[in-house]
C-alpha cells in the first residue's frame, strides 16, 4: 500500500495497492495474446483508434490536468499545455507513420530487395513524475502505431494520472491489452523486463535507474532506450538579441518549475552584454508568481515532493559556502523553492557539475567561443544546448563542436514530434519521436532475392 500526496499542501490524495507476480502476469500475458493481432492489423486499422484517442483527451483534458497538478505540482496551464502537446503528437504520426514504416526498395546484385518495418511484442515503458503524460505518450504512440502493445510502469507518485491514461485507451476503444498500466514498484521492474515475452524495454529517468534497467535488459538481450537527465547549456553570445533571448531563457529555466531534463540549467553568457543579460533576466524571473499550482496565473508551483526541494537547497548552499553569490531566491517552504539565480559560479560546484534539477541556474560570463564550447561541454551529460546569436549561419558551422544530441539555435531545447529526441554521454542512447523514435521498436527485416 503507498500514498500520493499533493505538494501544494501536503495532502493525502489517494492510497494505491501494488499488484503481485500473479497480477503483472496476466497483465503481460494479455498484451501478448492482443499482440498477436494488433500486430497483424494494418496501419490504416490502428490509425483509427489513434483518431478516437484524440476525441478522448479532449473529453477529459480537464480532469488530466487538474490530476497532474495535484498530484505533481504542475502549474495548471502547463498542464493543459502538456495534453495539447499530447494530441498533436497523434496528429504528426497520423499524417507520417504510414510513409515512415512503408517497405523500403534497395537495389542489390539481386533481383529484388526491401526492407520491412515488423513490430516486435509488448514493449515495456517506464516513465518519470515530472511530464507525466508527455512522456508516456511520446514512447507509446509510435510504438503502438508500429503494431507492438505496451505495459507501461509510470511513477508511483503520479499513479492517479497513470490510471487515467489507461482510461482514455480503454474509452477510446483499443483492444484490451495493447495499452495496460502496471502498477508496480521500482524493485518489480526486474522481474517484468525478464519475463519471455518482453521484447524491449524504454525509460525515461535517473541515470541509476537507467543503469539497472540497461543492465537488466542486457543481460538478456533485449534492447533499452534510455533518456536520462541534462545539464543543457543556455548560451547567450555578444551579437544576440538579448529582447528575444531573455525570455526564451527565463521559459527554459523556469517551466515546469525547473524540473525537466531537457531544462537549461547552466547560463554562459558573452562578458559584453553581461550585466545587461543579468539585470533584465533576473527582473523578469522576479516578476514570475509562485503559488498554488491551481491557479491560472501560476507560473511556479510547488516541486513534486518536498525532498526534492530539499536537493536544490543543498547544491545552492553548498556553492553559495564554496563562493557563489544568490542574485536572487534561495529559499525554501515545504516543497516550494523560490525561482533562484547565482553568480560567482566556477566548474567545480553542484550547481555547475550536477544536475540541478528544480528552479535555480548559475549565470556565468565567458570571453571566447574557445572558452564557452569548453565550459558547454564541461559535464557528464549530452541532451542539449541552446545558441543565441543573429549570426546563425556562423553557428551553423560549429554545431559539431558540441557534444550534444540537439543543438537548438535561438531557442529553447524542447522535444518536438518531428524531431529525433535524445542524448549522448550519460544522457542516455537511442532516440524517441520522429521517424528514429518509431523505428526503435520494430525488427528491420531485410529481404533479397536472387
Amino acid at each position: 500500500m503507498f500514498s500520493t500526496y499533493n505538494p501544494s499542501n501536503l495532502q493525502k490524495i489517494s492510497e494505491y495497492q501494488y499488484i503481485d507476480t500473479t497480477e503483472i502476469e496476466n497483465i503481460i500475458q494479455k498484451s501478448n495474446s492482443v499482440f498477436m493481432q494488433w500486430g497483424k492489423n494494418s496501419i490504416a486499422e490502428r490509425f483509427n483508434f489513434i483518431k478516437t484517442l484524440i476525441n478522448s483527451l479532449t473529453k477529459n483534458k480537464d480532469l488530466l490536468a487538474k490530476t497532474a497538478s495535484r498530484e505533481m505540482g504542475k502549474p495548471l496551464q502547463q498542464s493543459a499545455a502538456e495534453i495539447d502537446k499530447c494530441m498533436i503528437l497523434c496528429q504528426f504520426y497520423l499524417q507520417n507513420a504510414d510513409f515512415f514504416l512503408k517497405s523500403n526498395k534497395i537495389n542489390t546484385d539481386g533481383t529484388e530487395g526491401y526492407v520491412n518495418y515488423e513490430p516486435l511484442g509488448v514493449i515495456l515503458g517506464v516513465m518519470p513524475w515530472n511530464f507525466p503524460y508527455w512522456q508516456v505518450f511520446r514512447f507509446a504512440i509510435p510504438t503502438i502505431i508500429a503494431g507492438n502493445t505496451v505495459v507501461l510502469k509510470h511513477a508511483s507518485s503520479v499513479a492517479g494520472c497513470a490510471q487515467l491514461i489507461e482510461h482514455v485507451f480503454a474509452e477510446a476503444g483499443f483492444p484490451d491489452g495493447v495499452y495496460k498500466n502496471l502498477l508496480i514498484e521500482g524493485k518489480q521492474v526486474k522481474e517484468v523486463i525478464e519475463h519471455p515475452h518482453i521484447k524491449a524495454v524504454s525509460l525515461t529517468g535517473s541515470e541509476k535507474a537507467g543503469a539497472s534497467v540497461a543492465s537488466i535488459a542486457a543481460a538478456k538481450i533485449k534492447k533499452s532506450v534510455l533518456e536520462l537527465g541534462g545539464s543543457n547549456g543556455l548560451i547567450v553570445l555578444k551579437d544576440a538579441d538579448l529582447k528575444t533571448a531573455i525570455p526564451e531563457a527565463v521559459k527554459a529555466r523556469f517551466q515546469n518549475t525547473g524540473q525537466s531534463c531537457i531544462a537549461a540549467k547552466r547560463f554562459f553568457v558573452h562578458s559584453s552584454v553581461y550585466k545587461e543579460f543579468l539585470e533584465e533576466f533576473t527582473k523578469q524571473v522576479a516578476a514570475l508568481k509562485m503559488g498554488d499550482p491551481m491557479q491560472h496565473d501560476t507560473y511556479i508551483g510547488p516541486m513534486a515532493r518536498v525532498e526534492l526541494a530539499e536537493d536544490i537547497e543543498k547544491q545552492v548552499n553548498k556553492s553559495v559556502a564554496m563562493g557563489a553569490k544568490i542574485v536572487l531566491g534561495g529559499t525554501r517552504h515545504n516543497a516550494f523553492y523560490t525561482p533562484t539565480i547565482l553568480t560567482n559560479v566556477t566548474p567545480d560546484m553542484p550547481v555547475f557539475n550536477e544536475e540541478v534539477f528544480g528552479p535555480a541556474v548559475p549565470v556565468i560570463p565567458f570571453d571566447t567561443f574557445e572558452e564557452v564550447v569548453a565550459l558547454s561541454n564541461n559535464s557528464d551529460f549530452g541532451l542539449g544546448v541552446s545558441i543565441f546569436t543573429t549570426d546563425i549561419d556562423a553557428i551553423k558551422q560549429k554545431v559539431h563542436l558540441f557534444e550534444e544530441g540537439a543543438v537548438f539555435i535561438n531557442a529553447l531545447v524542447k522535444s518536438d514530434p518531428a524531431l529525433p529526441f535524445g542524448g549522448v554521454k550519460r544522457s542516455g542512447f537511442g532516440r524517441e519521436l520522429a521517424e528514429n523514435g518509431i523505428k526503435e521498436f520494430v525488427n528491420v527485416k531485410t529481404v533479397y532475392i536472387k
